[in-house]
Parts: C-alpha cells; sequence; structure tokens
C-alpha cells in the first residue's frame, strides 16, 4: 500500500506539470482554434531563462521564476503580434505550419545560447524530502503540487470575473459577436500567447529545479502533455487539468509497476502510456472527457 501511495503522489506532481504545459494549449485553441506545437520550445526557453536569472545573475529564485514567466509572456506575445497577427483568416493549417517553424527556430536558438551541456538550476528545494507516515514526499515535488493549485484557481478566478477574461471567453466563444460589442480579438490573442508561454515556462523551471536538471530535451515534455489535452477536451481548462493529472498517475503507476506487469514489453513503457491513453478514451469520447461536442445540422 505504501508503495501504490508513494507512486501516487509522484503520478500527481507530473501530472501537476503536465497540467500546466496543457492549459496553455488550450488557451491558445479557445481563443484561436490553433494547436500551439511551439509550447515545447516556450517551456524550454522559460526554464532557460529562469536559469539565466537564478544562476547568472544570482537573483533570488522567487523572483528569477516571476521573471522567466514574464520574459517567456513577452516572447509569446511578441511572436503573436510580429507573425501570427498577419496570419488572421487564414487557414488554421498555415498557422499550426507557423508554430511548428517557431519550434524549430527556437530548438537551435536555445543550444546556440545555452550550449548542450545539463545544467543544476539553483532553487531552495534540491533534493530535500519530509517523510509523513512512511511516505517520503519531495519538497519540489510539494511546491510544484502547490503551485498548480494556486495557478489554477487563479486561472479560473480570471476567466470568470476579470473583464478581459470574459473578453477572452467571448472571443472564443463567437469572435464575430465578440468583435461588434468592441472587443479586441487581437488584445485577446496577445494575451493568449502571453498566458501561454507563461504557462509553459513555469512548468519548465519546475522541471529544470529537479535531480534531473536542466537540459534542451526539456522541451519533449509537451509531447506527454498534448496526451493531457486530448484527453481531457481540447476547448476545456478544467479537462486540461484533468488530463493532465490522469497522464500524471498513470506514468507514474506503469513505472512503478513494471517490473511486475510490464516486464515482457521491455523497459520504458511508461513513455507510451499517455499515447495509448488517449487513444483508448477517444476511441469512447472522441472529444475528450470534458470537450464540447460539435454539432453539426444536415
Amino acid at each position: 500500500m505504501t508503495a501504490f501511495l508513494q507512486n501516487c503522489f509522484a503520478g500527481l506532481a507530473l501530472g501537476s506539470t503536465y497540467a500546466l504545459v496543457a492549459l496553455g494549449f488550450v488557451v491558445i485553441y479557445k481563443s484561436t482554434g490553433v494547436i500551439n506545437f511551439a509550447q515545447g520550445g516556450l517551456l524550454a526557453l522559460g526554464a532557460y531563462l529562469g536559469y539565466t536569472f537564478s544562476n547568472n545573475l544570482a537573483i533570488a529564485f522567487t523572483v528569477a521564476v516571476v521573471l522567466g514567466c514574464l520574459s517567456a509572456a513577452l516572447v509569446g506575445a511578441g511572436f503573436e503580434r510580429l507573425v501570427l497577427r498577419r496570419m488572421v483568416g487564414q487557414p488554421p493549417f498555415s498557422v499550426i505550419m507557423i508554430t511548428i517553424g517557431l519550434l524549430f527556430v527556437l530548438e537551435p536558438l536555445i543550444t546556440a545560447i545555452w550550449g548542450f551541456e545539463n545544467k543544476q538550476l539553483r532553487n531552495p528545494w534540491n533534493i530535500r524530502t519530509v517523510e509523513v507516515g512512511g511516505l517520503v514526499f519531495g519538497v519540489r515535488d510539494l511546491w510544484t503540487i502547490g503551485l498548480t493549485a494556486a495557478v489554477v484557481v487563479a486561472f479560473f478566478v480570471f476567466f470568470r470575473f476579470s473583464s478581459l477574461g470574459l473578453a477572452m471567453r467571448a472571443t472564443a466563444f463567437d469572435p464575430e459577436a465578440a468583435l461588434a460589442q468592441g472587443i479586441s480579438a487581437r488584445r485577446v490573442y496577445a494575451v493568449s500567447w502571453a498566458i501561454a508561454a507563461a504557462l509553459a515556462a513555469l512548468a519548465g523551471i519546475t522541471m529544470a529545479a529537479g535531480p534531473g536538471g536542466l537540459s534542451p530535451s526539456i522541451g519533449f515534455i509537451a509531447l506527454a502533455a498534448f496526451p493531457a489535452m486530448i484527453l481531457g477536451g481540447l476547448d476545456s481548462p478544467a479537462g486540461a487539468v484533468l488530463g493532465g493529472l490522469i497522464i500524471g498517475l498513470a506514468e507514474a503507476l506503469t513505472r512503478g509497476y513494471q517490473d511486475q506487469l510490464f516486464s515482457w514489453a521491455g523497459d520504458n513503457v511508461s513513455i507510451i502510456v499517455p499515447y495509448l491513453l488517449m487513444i483508448v478514451i477517444l476511441l469512447i469520447r472522441p472529444y475528450g472527457l470534458m470537450g464540447t461536442k460539435e454539432v453539426r445540422r444536415i
């Protein structure tokens, strides 16, 4: 039982990171109808910016996290303003290809600036743990879960009660009606990209603060968060959080019980579990667990 609970905790910590990245995917999709394939690049960029502020500039870690998220948000908003704004009214496929292009621009840019070697992000947690009832909890994992919970609460308060959040919801629901009411779609799109980039940066920094350190490959975590978004529903923020937690739990439990249950399949079965789970869920619910079902009239 102790091993099971320990694996569940690890899954919640991992799922919290996936939830942050998946929320970024959903914010972009709800406002523009486009899947942002550059999210992994923004995650890596935010993590390296956090490293620069914390290690190279010797700024307090909390402040470095805030500065890293703000810097990534400026990059996201700037990309929307300089590039994507020119693509308004163009087919979604063209915009998706541009986001893929941004990913391939960010990856070599990161290695050109920071190199390929693994780096250790200075943080107040290191590898400290606390033990409760025979269970060992990593301090970083506890903070990751807490930060994700706080971000999710702030996220829903923002969208439900702030004027900008309501404008973003209105634009996502009916862009033409929102425009008729005086809502600036361009402003909404820029804020959406800023929020998505900031969420990716926060996820990247919390991952880089772990024992694995920071390397250019950290952006691949977005590939694992992608099934979380699909599983929860492309247009559902709550689904993104739920999908992230489910994927994280499934991956951690598979890794914990791999020797007992999947020894015949070789190592790293946990890597493919998110995608297998996504396929199974989509066969049952094509729009995801909490996605909006599209109704077509003939």
